[in-house]
């Protein structure tokens, strides 16, 4: 058994934030699936959106996150995470992430941007590769850490709960861990466990998300007793580069924020045709609108059209996405971006209070992971990760502010009646059946029909995928589409609860929104704790 203060799965910002600010005090172990670099923090191409500039105010922030939002934004949730912005972005900025500077306008000495859906220029950002940066940085000084120990190519498999030792109350004690590389699965034990695996993106056939996005806290969290919410309210990027040889790159939002539009093939700009505020409305409105132009017109994409800026200007301003464009023969200085939707970000999952704790005690949950009453029914551009890097300091001062729980023996895993598996087919079928009907039935536009079809699906994938874990050792690939099939059984019983079409959820079937906004909240049978709210 492999003993530390605290178990933190997942290695984005979220996960290194916490294990740095922790690290002082505690010994901490960080598990991450692929290397620390490996995560969809890393992929973060836009910024991160913050009060910082003279003219911008902590109101003007929450309102337009409580307008993106459609309804469904916490209040409280929103102006603690916006309150706390300029002072996380310091600590990304002490800790040397490497943003673009802009000579003193104003005293701030960084050049701010602007993204669909802000009333102002407060997205804070390295180029056009900001994640990368950020994950650069703090990579190097969790690497170098003598109290945090990496343990890389390493998938937790389940949570172990007090159940797991005949004492409920005890909560979360730690993990089973699978190391890949052996097919050797750990026990390791914690005073608190931390979630913040990322999203599920990799539920859909097309999707920004790298492929670590399996929804494994998530579908962890669930199985452990806690509730989870709002999974419904799936954000597709609407501008992902439609290319064969360019898997999941993701064109950043803030090019239509520098002035990028989007075009028909026959060159009709076509987001006026939707939306008053065009380019810069909220993302699942110009991700509607695109597809409702595909569909219309039968088209494999639209075209993003920077060729009316300057070519210095996007060379500098996009390097990344420039030379990616370059090395599959399209000059974005010449030619307009072909770009399509695709699954970008989980806005509900694990329900959490404002110091990241869920229902089970001892377990926290923080970013994509977890659902904080932040995003609503649509997450405004660039405050995701301004939430990892909040709920980050307000995991850490509460876990360092609580008890230390004692020491407890737990059992180890259990592979007395398991064989080995007789044959992988039967993984990467159920895997592509999955991310087909998923895309197909529980997309951009739903119907009744169409949920109902992907929950038959779901039902017969469930009990394939309980007889092969119950008869045979675990895999990467296994323990993944575990996670996968139950975080989109999740998705698709909270999409059939919406009556009403908000934010992110469409549905043909019920095409107006209701007068009162609720959040859908789904409590598994063995829920015992009551989230503390305050």
């Amino acid at each position: 058994m492999l003993q530390y203060d605290v178990l933190i799965l997942g290695s984005g910002l979220a996960g290194q934030s916490l294990a740095l600010r922790l690290a002082e005090h505690l010994r901490v172990a960080l598990v991450t699936k692929r290397s620390l670099v490996d995560s969809a923090s890393a992929w973060a191409q836009g910024g991160i959106a913050g009060v910082l500039d003279a003219g911008d105010t902590v109101k003007s922030h929450v309102q337009d996150t409580l307008i993106a939002g459609a309804g469904l934004c916490s209040k409280r949730t929103t102006r603690f995470v916006v309150e706390h912005s300029r002072q996380a972005i310091d600590w990304l900025i002490d800790q040397g992430v490497p943003f673009t500077r802009e000579d003193g306008q104003g005293g701030f000495p960084f050049h701010l941007t602007r993204e669909g859906g802000h009333s102002h220029r407060r997205i804070i950002h390295a180029a056009d590769a900001t994640g990368h940066a950020i994950q650069e940085t703090l990579t190097e000084r969790v690497r170098k850490h003598p109290n945090i120990t990496v343990h890389e190519h390493h998938v937790a498999v389940e949570l172990i709960t007090g159940n797991k030792v005949g004492n409920p109350e005890l909560g979360c004690l730690g993990a089973y861990i699978l190391d890949i590389k052996t097919g050797k699965v750990h026990t390791f034990a914690a005073g608190a466990t931390a979630l913040a695996t990322g999203g599920a993106g990799k539920v859909y056939l097309y999707t920004t998300n790298p492929d670590t996005a399996t929804g494994d806290g998530i579908a962890m969290a669930w199985r452990a007793g806690c509730r989870v919410a709002n999974m419904e309210f799936v954000q597709f990027h609407p501008t992902c580069l439609y290319h064969p040889h360019a898997k999941s790159f993701l064109i950043t939002e803030a090019m239509r924020g520098e002035g990028g539009l989007l075009r028909l093939p026959n060159g009709h700009r076509f987001m006026t045709d939707h939306d008053p505020r065009a380019e810069l409305a909220p993302r699942d409105v110009v991700a509607r609108a695109i597809d409702f132009e595909m569909k219309k017109g039968g088209l494999d994409c639209v075209y993003l059209d920077m060729t009316h800026l300057p070519a210095d200007f996007l060379k500098s301003h996009f390097p990344t996405i420039y030379a990616r464009c370059l090395e599959l023969n399209i000059d974005i200085t010449q030619k307009p971006i072909p770009v399509v939707p695709a699954a970008h970000y989980t806005c509900g999952g694990v329900m959490t209070n404002l110091h990241a704790q869920t229902d089970v005690q001892g377990l926290y949950a923080l970013g994509e992971t977890a659902f904080t009453g932040l995003h609503g029914a649509n997450r405004l551009a660039s405050n995701s990760l301004l939430e990892c890097v909040v709920f980050a300091d307000a995991a850490a001062r509460d876990i360092l502010a609580s008890p230390r729980k004692p020491v407890t023996t737990l059992p180890r895993w259990d592979e007395s009646r398991v064989t080995d598996a007789d044959e992988q087919i039967v993984i990467s079928h159920n895997w592509d059946e999955l991310r087909r009907f998923m895309w197909d039935y529980v997309g951009i536009v739903r119907t009744n029909k169409r949920l109902q079809r992907a929950q038959h699906r779901l039902r017969l994938l469930e009990k394939e995928i309980h007889e092969y874990y119950t008869n045979f050792r675990v895999s990467n690939d296994l323990i993944e589409l575990r996670n996968l099939v139950q975080t989109a059984h999740l998705i698709v019983q909270s999409a059939m609860r919406r009556r009403e079409s908000r934010g992110l959820h469409y549905s043909r079937d019920f095409p107006g929104s209701l007068k009162t906004a609720r959040n859908t909240i789904l409590k598994p049978r063995k829920t015992r704790a009551k989230l503390r709210r305050n």
